[in-house]
């Protein structure tokens, strides 16, 4: 489930259709789910609802329109989606699902493309599944488990863009935010794919310090962190969007071919479409970034005890997918 402080109007709109459901229609709540409980807020200009997930806003989704993303991080994530990712379909994974938003923006912007969104919550996903007409396997998949058990069992080199946006209470659980949880994510990553992670935090903002260095010292090789300026000068709670490449192949000689992408820091795009948000945004990178993380130290898993049994959470192998 996604986490956000406030939603404005975005950037660009999508185009709409004729409605599939009405919001008026849907449930309200709070509804149980596997893990809490699930409340649909309706936007009384709009068909649309709000997402509340354990009471915390998770998702906004326009039934009118897929293409509409109204959190401010979702925007900056689909910015760089825009100008980053490989043209054309994308495969794209998506840690946290809650009520899919992004994964709708995708499909509606990249028509063609297939996608897994997973979520803890079993429930939930098979909510969501009946009410905002998602679109079916293969072109959005849903799977219940732990983020990072579902990822394990992805195939090498499987993902375009892996998107990490998981919350318990108010911040990410800890075995998703090291180096371990990194090279998962680069092993399922083509070697030009993306890594995009929503961080919140308050200030002086340590997490972020945190994710940064952990990238880092996982070998990323082209890593950007993108926010509101007033959240990035550490002045107030908000989300920071980390945008991140996988290390260099093995075989990779440096000699990058002339389709190589632009690195993230030296988009003009990129830093072009962030300012022209509703809500403007700036990406920092290189020496910038480096000073932000100053020495703050990486994350790595905590050793295994081997009195201590696995855990016995599902891993999720069943798609909850209608075939």
């Amino acid at each position: 489930m996604s986490r956000s402080t406030r939603r404005r109007t975005p950037a660009r709109p999508g185009s709409r259709g004729a409605p599939t459901r009405r919001a008026a229609d849907l449930p309200t709540g709070p509804l149980p789910t596997t893990t809490g409980t699930v409340e649909l807020v309706p936007d009384p200009d709009r068909n649309a609802v709000t997402v509340h997930v354990n009471g915390v806003p998770s998702s906004y989704v326009d039934l009118d329109d897929p293409g509409l993303l109204t959190f401010e991080y979702m925007q900056q994530m689909a910015a760089v989606i825009d100008g980053s990712a490989p043209p054309g379909p994308l495969r794209a994974v998506h840690l946290g699902a809650a009520g899919c938003s992004l994964p709708r923006w995708v499909e509606h912007s990249r028509p063609g493309s297939t996608q897994t969104a997973v979520d803890l919550d079993t429930e939930l996903l098979e909510r969501a599944r009946e009410w905002f007409d998602l679109p079916r396997a293969p072109r959005l998949r849903l799977r219940p488990g732990d983020a990072r058990a579902v990822l394990a069992t992805l195939r090498d080199g499987s993902a375009d863009v892996v998107v990490r946006d998981v919350f318990a209470g108010d911040r990410t659980p800890d075995h998703l935010t090291t180096t371990g949880m990194a090279h998962e994510v680069w092993r399922v990553l083509t070697p030009d794919g993306l890594y995009l992670v929503n961080c919140a935090d308050r200030p002086p903002l340590a997490l972020a310090r945190a994710e940064v260095a952990t990238l880092r010292a996982a070998g990323a090789r082209d890593v950007v962190m993108i926010a509101e300026p007033a959240v990035l000068r550490g002045r107030r709670y908000g989300n920071l969007v980390l945008a991140a490449r996988p290390p260099r192949p093995p075989d990779d000689d440096g000699q990058r071919a002339d389709d190589a992408p632009v690195p993230l820091a030296d988009d003009a795009a990129l830093a072009r479409a962030l300012r022209t948000l509703a809500v403007p945004a700036r990406a920092l990178g290189g020496a910038e970034l480096t000073a932000f993380a100053g020495t703050t130290p990486p994350r790595h898993d905590e050793p295994a005890d081997p009195a201590t049994p696995p855990p016995t959470e599902a891993t999720a192998a069943a798609d909850t997918a209608a075939p």
